[in-house]
């Protein structure tokens, strides 16, 4: 943890989040007057490679020929229907 007044901040700002991002700092405490009023601190990275099939087997599942067959309704739906404004 380190501390630096708003003027550092500014001025090193790009340092500040290169502390952080290399890990040799956990956060950065901003003070005004020597008084801490602000935290700077890393977002860790979101693991992401497990998002893939995340819903499987939590949506209802059917057939091809279900999925095929409510192309007629559709259909009806777009070209047959009253437009309502």
């Amino acid at each position: 943890m380190c501390k630096v007044n708003v003027l550092e901040a500014k001025t090193n700002f790009s340092k500040l989040l290169a502390l952080l991002e290399s890990k040799e700092e956990d956060e950065v405490i901003i003070c005004k007057n020597n008084n801490p009023v602000a935290t700077l601190k890393l977002i860790p990275k979101v693991d992401v490679s497990k998002r893939i099939g995340i819903a499987k087997g939590k949506i209802g599942s059917f057939s091809l020929e279900e999925f095929n067959s409510m192309d007629a309704e559709i259909a009806d739906m777009f070209y047959n229907s009253e437009l309502h404004i």
